[in-house]
């Protein structure tokens, strides 16, 4: 009797020990299970971001790896210098004007335009042959046949000179750039003001200019660190006055990313660079 009692005893003391043990173990177990499935929840969780942002169109070139056509195609990309076109043979062009066939360059740099040319080629060389003035006193003047011919044959010869020397061909890279922003500015403004540097949509677009060449260039060297972030800086500049146009006029703002070649996921939400 005695003995049965003290093994009863034994049992119920050693039992509050055992299941204690047994009741660690598990809050243990459970714990590294619960890291475990935390720790695989992040890793899941950034591979889904990592796909996500594999599939979505580079905030720089604002398309997708193999989608290089859109921008080839777009308003934009048509209106800017093809630098080419300025590496082939010179493709002058021949007018009949006063002085005589001028033959003018394809493409003017230093910002001439259409209406410069025709002050500089044509009012210009008229107004000059008429500023000189025929002396028939002094004897050593040839007749007026002969001083006419010869005043004609200059205004001719400056008129080809000049010609050649506003080719854009002779423009560096500041002069390509600053006639590139011109044609953005035209082509990007309305009709009301046909040149208007601070229209949203002409802000956009020599944004974007800037982009690509910053981007082209660090494709090429990727340790240029400094332009590294001054892209930064312009790519989110860029979206905000995207976001800007968007809350403004919807339909400007979808206008406008088609012209400047951009996908929408490109230019909204978080972005990347």
């Amino acid at each position: 009797m005695f003995r049965a009692c003290l093994a009863q005893t034994s049992r119920n003391s050693a039992s509050p020990s055992t299941s204690s043990l047994i009741h660690t173990s598990a809050v243990l177990n459970a714990s590294k299970t619960q890291k475990l499935t935390s720790k695989a929840k992040a890793e899941i969780k950034a591979e889904k971001w990592r796909r996500t942002n594999a599939n979505r169109p580079s905030p720089v070139f604002g398309t997708r790896k193999g989608e290089e056509g859109i921008w080839d195609n777009c308003y934009l990309a048509k209106i800017l210098v093809n630098e080419a076109e300025l590496a082939a043979p010179p493709n002058m062009t021949p007018i009949k004007l006063p002085v005589g066939t001028v033959n003018l360059p394809s493409q003017m740099g230093f910002g001439v335009t259409d209406t410069d040319a025709e002050k500089l080629f044509r009012q210009l060389p008229e107004l000059s042959m008429n500023s000189r003035r025929f002396d028939d006193k002094n004897p050593q003047m040839q007749s007026f046949e002969q001083w006419a011919t010869q005043i004609l044959d200059r205004e001719h010869r400056k008129a080809n000179t000049f010609a050649q020397v506003i080719d854009l061909r002779n423009a560096d890279a500041d002069g390509i750039a600053y006639e590139n922003r011109r044609r953005i500015i035209v082509a990007f403004s309305t009709k009301e003001n046909p040149f208007d540097p601070g229209r949203t949509e002409v802000q956009a677009a020599i944004l974007t200019y800037r982009i690509r060449n910053l981007g082209n260039h660090l494709a090429k060297f990727p340790r240029d660190l400094g332009n590294r972030l001054g892209l930064r800086k312009l790519v989110h500049h860029r979206a905000k006055i995207l976001r800007y146009l968007r809350r403004k006029s919807n339909e400007r703002y979808e206008t406008v990313l088609e012209q400047l070649g951009l996908k929408r996921e490109s230019v909204e939400g978080e972005l990347i660079v």
